[in-house]
């Protein structure tokens, strides 16, 4: 297994490269295997909670909307739930559909003084394929990574 330190350091790299406001970003497996090497790093999942129950949800992960269904509506409560779930000091570790709300909210939990933030890139069900689909390119659920669905 490919040590914390290492996969901090790819990330962070990243975010030099991407010229990201955050930490850094992991690809889906580089997050998974981070949650099993560093205790304390957490996982969480942005996405609303129709897309947890209908789609699938990450076991462990916490989860905090960062839009509210229906409408897409900003949750404005969002870093107040996230301080309330899960304390400064080690990674935290977001992830969304495709990596793009995840970006806004470890953009926000970064202006918010969260130190270690992460995107998860490619999120839980990547990007679409030619056919106009998900979970075939990319993403956590693509990269065989445990999730359940209702």
């Amino acid at each position: 297994m490919e040590s914390a330190e290492n996969l901090l350091a790819r990330a962070r790299q990243r975010a030099l490269e991407m010229k990201l406001a955050y930490a850094g970003a992991l690809l889906p497996a580089e997050a998974y295997a981070l949650l099993q090497a560093q205790p304390g790093a957490r996982l969480i999942d942005v996405r609303t909670k129709p897309e947890l129950e209908f789609v699938g949800r990450v076991p462990g992960a916490t989860e905090i909307e960062w839009n509210s269904w229906p409408g897409s509506k900003p949750n404005t409560a969002f870093i107040t739930e996230m301080q309330a779930a899960v304390p400064d000091g080690n990674p935290v570790l977001f992830l969304c559909r495709s990596g793009v709300r995840s970006h806004n909210a470890a953009t926000a939990a970064t202006a918010a003084g969260y130190t270690q933030c992460f995107n998860v890139l490619q999120g839980f069900q990547g990007d679409k394929d030619t056919q106009n689909h998900r979970n075939g390119v990319g993403g956590w659920v693509h990269s065989g990574l445990p999730w359940t669905q209702s």
